[in-house]
């Protein structure tokens, strides 16, 4: 765990980070870009030249405060150190939104202590705001300037709940024949890290999403734990391990989702 001063400095830095993120993006990358399938035949895995100039621009903005701090991105691998300390970045999050101008992308980057995911920022520059953690219990949403506090929806029950669900192909359709009871109650839509946002925020009480990687999901733990919410994977194991992940707003919420998923939680 990180101290309540090094918390301060480090989430200051996010938000600054935020901030130049947005900027780069209206000055630099908002134009015609190329884009390249990174399956090559096999699937379809979108990447764009934007994706690649804002991870240059992070790891040059980490670099430049942290230079021995470890750095990990999608694009541009693993830069190794002695520090306790890693950046986990995904720089664009939801990169075939992006391709398609949906402005529901992100830039998502976590702080890592020692292996924990403990300061998370998710940046949305097309929809102007942007969610970090400053602590471990304290969560906050900044929109035009104006911060605000976040909270999950502890009331959520299962009968009342806001699901969003995706599976980006993972479960097949005989797969997802055991879990009717998810199937029917999908009634939300699920654009990657903004249904974890949004769940942070209160507005969802259940995000259910497949295929994770460390970075799809690392940024967005320390914000759902500071609002309050549950976030595991599906056979309830730390959701830093990535994976399948479930978040609920509540536990008895989450234990009733981990029921419902365990035929599908291989």
């Amino acid at each position: 765990m990180l101290n309540s001063k090094d918390y301060k400095a480090y989430s200051k830095f996010i938000e600054g980070l935020a901030k130049k993120l947005t900027i780069f993006y209206f000055s630099k990358l908002n134009k015609s870009f190329k884009v390249s399938n990174k399956l090559k035949g096999k699937g379809y895995d979108p990447v764009t030249s934007a994706d690649k100039a804002f991870e240059k621009f992070i790891r040059k903005e980490i670099n430049k405060k942290f230079p021995n701090h470890q750095v990990i991105g999608e694009e541009f691998g693993y830069k190794k150190s002695g520090s306790d300390y890693s950046w986990v970045i995904d720089p664009i999050d939801g990169t075939r939104s992006f391709v398609i101008g949906n402005p529901t992308w992100s830039n998502l980057i976590s702080l890592n202590y020692k292996g924990h995911p403990v300061l998370g920022l998710a940046n949305f520059p097309i929809l102007k705001k942007y969610y970090f953690n400053s602590s471990s219990n304290s969560a906050f949403v900044s929109k035009n300037g104006k911060k605000k506090r976040i909270k999950v929806n502890r009331k959520a029950t299962f009968s009342n709940m806001k699901l969003s669900a995706a599976f980006h192909g993972s479960l097949s359709l005989n797969q997802q024949k055991k879990i009717p009871q998810i199937l029917k109650r999908m009634q939300f839509p699920c654009s990657d890290a903004l249904s974890y946002s949004h769940f942070a925020e209160g507005k969802l009480d259940v995000v259910i999403q497949c295929g994770n990687k460390i970075w799809d999901i690392h940024a967005l733990i320390p914000i759902i734990r500071a609002a309050g919410g549950i976030v595991t994977t599906w056979k309830n194991i730390d959701a830093k391990k990535a994976g399948n992940i479930v978040c609920s707003a509540n536990k008895s919420l989450h234990n009733k989702m981990l029921k419902i998923l365990k035929p599908v939680s291989k």
